[in-house]
């Protein structure tokens, strides 16, 4: 056989081998973005901010309801993530150990929370302290055999906890946090963050473009929408806007869409919790009227403290699809998530094709027929609008 036929034989498979790969990428990419628009494949995650014990509650009964579950938190320690003790240390084990029940299951590593990230403005506004600290996030991960690493950052750019550094570079910064930490993470291990679901968030905080591609997942904390410091109750996890109350999660969601941002990389928030508040007048059942925040209240103390022997009524807001009480005795106030909010919730991540639904957080549920039960019923049985 002559050279040239060599060459061209060789051309010719070459360049079939490439169109092969090519359609090999676009099916697998089709099978994946398929896949990930059915019902039962949304994700389901859980912050966790509990003790060992905690998740032998987890392993015995809801094991398998989870896609991801965020230890929640580590913090820096100069520039890098650090695990602050060894009971939290003995608690990632433990989560980690879940995977034998649910293989599946992805554990993340989480930085900050409300109040855990003073430094982190400075930290991140340095080629070095970005570098630092993703190379810790990748040691981290490796020896706990963790899946990934969850950014709550409250807030770059604008104000969160009282007293914490903010400033406009913030947002360039946390690009650039969050490209250096899939350069050192690569495909391997996910990355997601928390995001702040109000309007100043998100509309300043984060250059949604530039982010998006390089991140698994955007977990919108959707809650607290109002929040402690406010003088006026409200819903503080609402679906949907109504004209006493843009902030919502459908406010949030089509923000985002509407700027460019992929659906599927969307997470919705809920609360296993209610937010309370005392001094309530009776108009309008306490919605929307003047008061003083009181407490926050765990679902799983709901059963024993809202009941209408204490003085309660519940009441429900067709327009924002969403549950609140008031204690007209008391003039207590308070806004929460339930069985028939949560349903909804998740029937909107399947009908808007969006990634998933979280919460914050797991210890605050009924281990047993709670929130996250109509979570999993939902998903697993619901079928989407055609």
């Amino acid at each position: 056989m002559l050279l040239f036929d060599l060459i061209d034989i060789t051309n010719t498979m070459s360049r079939q081998l490439r169109i092969a790969s090519i359609l090999l990428l676009i099916l697998s990419l089709s099978v994946s973005y398929s896949h990930a628009q059915t019902p039962r494949s949304v994700t389901v995650t859980g912050y966790f901010f509990g003790k060992v014990a905690d998740v032998d509650s987890i392993s015995m009964t809801n094991v398998n309801k989870f896609t991801h579950i965020i230890f929640s938190f580590c913090h820096l320690n100069g520039n890098v993530l650090q695990v602050d003790n060894a009971d939290n240390a003995s608690t990632i084990n433990a989560l980690v150990g879940l995977k034998k029940k649910n293989p599946s299951l992805k554990i993340l590593l989480s930085l900050g929370g409300w109040g855990g990230c003073a430094t982190c403005s400075d930290v991140f506004s340095t080629p070095k302290g970005r570098k630092d600290f993703a190379a810790s996030v990748l040691q981290l991960n490796q020896f706990f055999k963790t899946d990934g690493i969850d950014i709550d950052w409250e807030y770059p750019v604008v104000e969160g906890y009282p007293g914490h550094k903010f400033s406009p570079a913030d947002k360039k910064n946390f690009t650039d946090l969050i490209s250096e930490l899939r350069s050192t993470l690569g495909a391997k291990y996910e990355i997601s963050f928390a995001a702040g679901g109000f309007q100043k968030f998100l509309d300043e905080a984060v250059d949604w473009k530039a982010v998006a591609p390089l991140v698994d997942r955007i977990n919108l904390m959707t809650y607290d929408l109002v929040n402690g410091y406010s003088t006026t109750t409200g819903h503080h996890t609402p679906l949907y806007s109504n004209p006493s109350q843009k902030e919502s999660t459908d406010n949030a969601v089509k923000y985002l869409i509407k700027i460019g941002v992929p659906a599927n990389k969307l997470v919705i928030g809920a609360a296993m919790y209610g937010r309370m508040w005392e001094n309530v007048a009776a108009a309008q059942n306490g919605l929307y009227q003047a008061g003083k925040f009181k407490q926050g209240l765990d679902y799983n103390r709901f059963d024993r403290e809202l009941t209408s022997a204490q003085g309660w009524t519940k009441y429900w807001d067709d327009v924002s699809k969403a549950p609140y009480a008031y204690n007209a005795q008391k003039q207590l106030y308070i806004t929460y998530d339930d069985s028939k909010s949560m349903t909804l919730k998740t029937q909107y991540v399947i009908d808007q094709k969006l990634n998933g639904i979280m919460y914050w957080e797991i210890t605050n549920d009924k281990y047993v027929g709670g929130l996250l039960d109509a979570i999993d019923r939902t998903r697993k049985s619901y079928h989407p609008k055609p």
